[in-house]
């Protein structure tokens, strides 16, 4: 099941469910919106069980793709989480997953503007698997790690490289400016994603491919993730955790290659759609 949204940044969004010939059909008759006070497993349930041609067709015309979940209380990150990209990196291999936030006003729809500000100077690039949670999750073994998962999405974890390395602090710092984080296009749940740790991942910069991965690269798989984050803290419904990318990112090119206004940044991962941004002056 493909669950998408429709609608302008802080106007009222039309949740949909993408019927076998991908037409958005209007789900607001089951749920007013998916987000975190409303997406639960017994929501996703019911749209399960819900034939999407039963529902109209959403008039989507010229509408902005908004992200899948309404904005989450919390976006996670794991960082250096591909062995390939930490080997890139010159950084030696986690033995626990690093875990950092990102502000949730970086959240935006998958085609959105990526946002560029004149004291930026070294604006990279990330694609990553984004996970969404569907229940609150505490103290959750692995086994049952993926029960509270709602589904996958793309995310562009973009970065301002210069803030988060050689500016004192943490790396929130270089994660969370504006439109830092596009996500979607679609919401796909774990059963029609089928081995989430097994999914090519690719992203392009003004048509010339820089990043290529597979989730099968991952140190620390999904289960792993959801399972060790709850030891710490409880995950709520619609927050989103961004699991790390592969090799490719502009801060590892020799020498390195950075964003400007003007480029135009597409990525995307098997089964979970694509995703195109322009880069412009903010």
């Amino acid at each position: 099941m493909k669950l998408v949204r429709y609608g302008d940044r802080y106007g009222a969004k039309i949740p949909c469910i993408l019927d076998d010939e991908g037409l958005a059909r209007d789900a607001s008759s089951i749920a007013h919106d998916f987000g975190p006070r409303t997406l639960s497993a017994d929501l996703l349930d019911t749209l399960r069980e819900t034939d999407p041609k039963a529902l109209p067709l959403a008039n989507i015309e010229g509408m902005r793709m908004a992200p899948p979940v309404a904005q989450p209380f919390n976006i996670w990150c794991i960082g250096l989480n591909y062995s390939d990209h930490a080997a890139e990196a010159g950084l030696p291999v986690p033995n626990e997953p690093i875990l950092f936030n990102k502000s949730t006003a970086t959240y935006c729809g998958p085609n959105d503007d990526i946002l560029y500000s004149p004291k930026m100077t070294k604006l990279d690039w990330e694609v990553e698997l984004g996970i969404v949670i569907s229940k609150p999750a505490l103290n959750i073994p692995k086994a049952e790690a993926m029960d509270y998962v709602a589904g996958f999405v793309v995310v562009n974890d973009l970065s301002e490289r210069a803030w988060q390395m050689e500016r004192s602090g943490q790396w929130v710092k270089g994660k969370s400016f504006p439109n830092f984080c596009p996500t979607g296009p679609y919401l796909v749940t774990p059963d029609e994603v089928g081995d989430v740790q097994s999914l090519g991942m690719w992203l392009d910069v003004n048509g010339k491919r820089m990043q290529t991965g597979n989730t099968g690269t991952m140190i620390f798989d999904v289960a792993t993730i959801v399972s060790y984050m709850t030891e710490f803290t409880r995950l709520e419904p619609g927050d989103l955790i961004c699991t790390g990318t592969p090799p490719g990112v502009g801060a590892g090119m020799k020498p390195p290659v950075w964003l400007k206004q003007g480029d135009v940044v597409s990525l995307g991962i098997d089964g979970l759609g694509k995703q195109t941004q322009t880069v412009v002056d903010l």
